[in-house]
């Protein structure tokens, strides 16, 4: 058995194909434009900056609250299978033991409601990498830190 299971999950995009996120250390909202995956503009990177407060953090850890719960909940019936399955795998070709699975099983994870993605925040591109376009709230464009290198600047 493999113990990984990917399950894809779509997030919407706004109508200029920004992805909405949220920093794991300030806690606050912004956007960066989604690439098409293996699209040569997209800057190679190992780590991103915050937009707003300039703090580092990996790949894998921008997703706000919504998201995370999105991807949890699309994931249940594809637990639940699993699941089954498993119990199936466990118990086959055991002689002397039946195992008849219940139908009905389930974690009862609740399906969420599709997301949406408001057109909101204004659009500043990073002089360093303007490759790397970015949406931010206005209030924050006074001073702003490339996603790619972290470098400070303002629109």
């Amino acid at each position: 058995m493999d113990d990984e299971i990917r399950i894809p999950v779509s997030l919407p995009l706004d109508s200029d194909g920004f992805l909405r996120r949220e920093c794991p250390t300030c806690e606050r909202e912004f956007k960066w434009f989604s690439h098409d995956e293996g699209d040569a503009n997209a800057e190679p990177a190992t780590q991103y900056f915050c937009p707003l407060c300039g703090e580092p953090s990996g790949l894998d850890s921008w997703w706000t609250p919504a998201q995370l719960e999105y991807g949890y909940g699309s994931a249940g019936d594809t637990i639940d299978q699993v699941i089954k399955d498993s119990m199936a795998d466990v118990f086959k070709g055991m002689k002397g033991f039946t195992y008849k699975p219940n139908p009905s099983f389930s974690l009862d994870i609740e399906t969420p409601d599709p997301l949406t993605e408001p057109d909101d925040m204004v659009m500043v591109e990073p002089p360093c990498h303007s490759n790397e376009p970015l949406k931010v709230p206005e209030e924050a464009t006074r001073h702003i830190f490339c996603l790619v290198c972290g470098t400070a600047f303002s629109a």
